[in-house]
């Protein structure tokens, strides 16, 4: 996977390669990404020339400007113009770096990251470049790492940043990874959006100087999601040029795609350096997070399936692949804050004979929590709501033959709330100024243990003591005021970094103490969804926004990253409580259908035809989640571009597959269409059930089944086709 020849380092994947180049003055230069070609000599292949107004270098003998160098690992001060990949303020408080090849090595598996999420370290089949670039003035290295995964057509990029010094450093940006292409010539693609309405797919051609998309928040946010993907013009679902880019991390982001006066695009993904500097001591180090990229001849689709089988096979808990995915009700739409015993007890009753495995108490249960302004921080039971604790709700659930869930928001405190009460300083908060509340709550400082190790105990306390095994992890706000009274002046930069790797610390404390706890993400829906958390939650909340049509969007423009079995999907109860959409109890389950499933409503309300439409969907979910968890999925008709939305899940032996098809607004007098079909075998005969019919996947593929549009608003069809 990974050849050094004639100073030329090789990464091969299945079916791409990405390769650099040891300059005679000992830059480390990018050459060439994309399909897959030999390991041959390219040395005439280079970028090296003359560019105005610019200083000069020699290379094998030869003059060449400095601008036309393309670093792998890019610094600032020394002629080079785009933005460093790496800066670090010196002893002289000088921020002219320049980093040259000390050494390098090629070794199997990947060396494991400390304190942060990343793909796998010890599995078969991946290899890992190591290469140590050395700064002699200012006494600094480094590493930069290249990991390989030839199947999934992954490469993980990342950094350390070491002082050899015997004096103290000071990062200023340190990005996982900066990359070079000749030309801009590229579509962006990006996943903006705000709250009920995230990852709302946008794409446009890229221009002259520096675009750039990123998180100041403290989390990835609903904003922006921390993925980018450049594709060529032509470029479509199913064919064309595509490189996706994403980052395992889920504080505040940076992505920026810099083109330059020759059209030269420089583009880097990593942590973002408006919101971060680092302090690094002698003999310390700092690790980066990790990045991952991909290249795809196959369109959008091919660059989402190698994204979406990086995670399945080596992304921490979404790699387990005895993991059952649990069918949940959650309470929150049914009762919000009134919730209690009796009331619970009676929801319970009403869910008995569903189907469902798991019943999720949310927001109320603790503290004095009667609405939202109170309680934060306070994570004991409410003894006026729940005089007998948990004992009768859990009860109730194995009696039905399900189990209970719990939902917790562990970063967040209100000022009502004991813990408040006695630690005020507990709160994120800038000693010169009032803490700014949001939805009546402050957040706590993850960066100092002591406030983690309080937050972990009353967790565990509860977890402990009950039989729950579900948890719903939610984080309800962005950071504001930010900075810790435990960090002195110069060390405030490091502050938004070190909030998120407290947060790492607390749910890597409480997966490995419960470690038959199943967990979910959230963040006011899908406020934080990013490989970061997925790394410890192996799915997310996808949106607050449970709309069926609204959620066509929101997971179609999540499935360009994340696979379907990490969005979590519910049915919810008519009116829609965010948008106030009435759609048919089937259109909402076929939506839902091919992510995580569940449901949002009170079953109680529900009509008999509705609760054995709840039967029925559980029993075709059953069917499907094999599918789900590891087939391909294939996008097919777009709601940003129409008024229809399609999808597809394949079996990797193409043996099976399931279509789903959704209508926005019917029309009158409406003309068929025919849906192509993708992932099949072209010479394997399959019957598609609802159809009726029996053909070969060529005919399926090339000719499509036919689609017939109902007389009737937000309507789906959905087909069942199985190999002969």
């Amino acid at each position: 996977m990974i050849y050094f020849e004639n100073n030329t380092f090789y990464l091969q994947t299945e079916k791409t390669s990405y390769i650099m180049k040891l300059l005679s003055n000992g830059v480390l230069s990018h050459c060439y990404y994309g399909k897959k070609i030999p390991v041959e000599d390219i040395s005439f292949y280079n970028f090296l020339g003359f560019r105005s107004f610019g200083p000069k270098t020699v290379i094998d003998g030869k003059e060449a400007s400095v601008e036309s160098l393309l670093h792998e690992c890019s610094t600032f001060g020394r002629g080079v113009y785009r933005t460093p990949t790496v800066e670090v303020i010196g002893k002289e408080g000088t921020q002219v770096n320049d980093l040259f090849y000390s050494s390098h090595r090629i070794i199997s598996g990947k060396p494991k990251l400390t304190d942060m999420p990343s793909l796998d370290a010890e599995v078969d089949g991946v290899q890992t470049l190591e290469v140590v670039l050395r700064d002699i003035r200012n006494e600094y290295e480094v590493t930069v790492f290249y990991s390989v995964f030839e199947q999934e057509n992954i490469i993980s990029r990342r950094h350390t940043v070491k002082n050899i010094s015997e004096y103290d450093l000071r990062i200023e940006k340190a990005f996982s990874a900066t990359l070079h292409f000749e030309h801009r010539d590229f579509d962006v693609i990006t996943l903006p959006g705000s709250w009920a309405r995230e990852r709302q797919l946008e794409r446009f051609a890229l221009p002259h100087g520096k675009f750039v998309i990123d998180s100041c928040r403290g989390a990835s946010s609903h904003q922006y999601n921390p993925f980018v993907a450049l594709t060529s013009k032509n470029t479509d679902e199913h064919n064309g040029d595509a490189y996706g880019f994403s980052l395992i991390y889920s504080g505040n982001f940076q992505i920026s795609a810099e083109a330059d006066h020759f059209d030269v695009l420089q583009l880097q993904i990593g942590i973002n350096p408006d919101t971060f500097s680092w302090n690094l001591k002698s003999g310390e180090s700092f690790d980066t997070p990790e990045a991952i990229m991909t290249y795809s001849a196959d369109g959008l689709n091919g660059m989402s399936q190698n994204l979406h089988n990086v995670c399945r096979n080596h992304l921490g808990k979404c790699a387990n692949k005895q993991l059952k995915h649990p069918i949940v009700i959650n309470c929150w739409e049914a009762m919000y804050f009134s919730l209690d015993e009796e009331k619970f007890l009676d929801f319970i009753e009403s869910c008995s004979g569903m189907g469902i495995d798991t019943v999720v108490m949310d927001d109320g249960w603790f503290g004095q929590r009667y609405e939202d302004n109170s309680s934060l921080g306070d994570w004991f039971i409410n003894r006026e709501k729940f005089p007998n604790g948990f004992d009768r709700i859990i009860e109730a659930c194995h009696k039905n033959g399900m189990k209970f869930g719990l939902w917790f928001e562990p970063e967040m405190i209100c000022r009502k709330s004991r813990l408040y009460e006695m630690h005020p300083d507990w709160c994120i908060h800038n000693s010169s100024f009032e803490p700014l509340e949001s939805r009546n709550q402050l957040t706590l400082d993850f960066s100092r243990r002591e406030v983690i190790d309080n937050i972990y105990e009353q967790m565990h306390k509860i977890l402990e003591s009950n039989d729950i095994s579900y948890i719903k992890w939610d984080m309800n706000r962005h950071i504001a005021d930010a900075g810790s009274l435990s960090l002195d002046k110069a060390s405030q930069g490091e502050f938004y970094h070190r909030y998120i790797l407290g947060v790492y610390q607390l749910i890597s404390r409480l997966t490995q103490s419960h470690p038959d706890i199943f967990f979910e993400g959230c963040s006011g829906g899908g406020g934080r969804f990013d490989f970061g958390i997925l790394y410890y939650m192996p799915q997310i909340w996808t949106s607050d926004n449970s709309d069926a049509i609204d959620r066509l969007k929101i997971q179609y423009g999540t499935s360009l990253v994340y696979p379907c079995s990490s969005m979590t999907a519910h049915v919810s109860a008519c009116p829609n409580h965010q948008t106030g959409r009435t759609t048919p109890f089937m259109t909402r389950g076929d939506v839902a259908q091919v992510c995580s499933f569940g449901y949002e409503l009170n079953v109680k309300f529900l009509s008999d035809d509705e609760k054995q439409e709840i039967r029925a969907q559980i029993s075709k979910h059953r069917e499907l989640e094999a599918l789900i968890n590891q087939g391909d999925f294939y996008r097919l008709r777009s709601p940003f571009e129409g008024n229809n939305c399609s999808w597809q899940i394949v079996s990797a032996d193409k043996s099976k597959s399931y279509v789903m098809f959704a209508f926005a607004v019917s029309h009158a007098n409406p003309k068929p269409l025919h849906l192509k079909l993708c992932g099949l075998s072209e010479n394997a005969l399959y019957r598609v059930e609802q159809l009726d019919i029996t053909v070969s996947g060529a005919t399926l593929m090339n000719a499509g089944i036919p689609i017939y549009p109902p007389l009737q608003d937000y309507a789906t069809l959905t087909f069942d086709i199985n190999i002969v």
